[in-house]
């Protein structure tokens, strides 16, 4: 029984230590961009500094001279109006994937999730090709139906797990009562989805935060996002390290407060259905 007890607890001291240094191996990249983002500029160049009297000199520079407001202004814009468009379209296909019957349901349903396997550097080109056709290249609307592309079959799959979870007999007594089908998805089946549809919602605009090659290749100026800042200091004389460590930092604290914020919700809509 000792041997038992102490074995036990050896194996419990031993995970969380494994726990401890995954985290530190995590949070270590983190760590070492704000650390870098608050040296002067040839304070960078010596990696081995780590006690130095910090600046903010480099996020005043981006924001005063490398226009990161306006970045700024367009993941907003792209990443809100993504993420509303994404879960009204695929929240109602999960709908019909979950509650109507029809041939073949399962295979579509496959299709559909195969086209989130598609590596977005794949298909870069070809959207490429058909933005420069419309002339819609470097807008706003050429990342919306991008990462619309990619977030849209991710909430059918999220949203079709969740609608499944809600008894049928609550829907067939608001059909009785005289509900439509659509009073009867925006009146009850929404509100009871409510923590699965938050949870889709926080990982589509977390998707479309980081998306960083349709960014790239689809925009120049005019829409480029936070993300593709990174390009800006890569020249002929070298990196300048300050500068794009104080970048990722302003590109990392939205989603990183975002996440905090929302945790409990992503927390309960992940196991929603899981504990009823």
């Amino acid at each position: 029984m000792n041997i038992t007890k102490v074995w036990s607890s050896v194996n419990g001291i031993a995970i969380r230590l494994v726990i401890v240094i995954v985290c530190l191996v995590s949070v270590f990249p983190l760590f070492w961009m704000l650390l870098v983002s608050l040296k002067t500029g040839t304070q960078t160049l010596d990696p081995s500094l780590w006690i130095f009297k910090p600046t903010l000199e480099n996020y005043r520079e981006t924001f005063l001279y490398r226009n990161l407001t306006s970045y700024l202004s367009n993941s907003f814009i792209v990443v809100v109006t993504t993420t509303i468009i994404s879960i009204v379209i695929g929240g109602l296909a999960a709908y019909g994937f979950a509650r109507f019957e029809f041939k073949k349901r399962e295979n579509m349903a496959f299709w559909v999730l195969s086209l989130r396997m598609l590596p977005p550097i794949a298909t870069v080109i070809p959207f490429f090709v058909m933005a420069q056709m419309l002339q819609i290249l470097d807008t706003h609307l050429v990342l919306i139906i991008c990462y619309m592309l990619f977030n849209i079959p991710f909430t059918i799959w999220m949203m079709r797990g969740f609608f499944e979870e809600i008894p049928l007999a609550i829907e067939e007594a608001a059909l009785v009562d005289g509900c439509t089908r659509l009073q009867v998805f925006i009146r009850i089946l929404l509100p009871l989805a409510l923590p699965g549809l938050i949870a889709t919602a926080i990982f589509c605009i977390i998707n479309s935060w980081n998306e960083f090659a349709f960014a790239l290749f689809l925009t120049s100026s005019a829409a480029n996002t936070l993300p593709t800042t990174v390009t800006l200091f890569l020249s002929i004389t070298g990196v300048v390290w300050g500068e794009m460590s104080a970048v990722g930092v302003i590109t990392i604290l939205p989603v990183l407060v975002f996440a905090m914020i929302v945790q409990k919700y992503m927390i309960r809509g992940l196991t929603f259905g899981g504990v009823k």
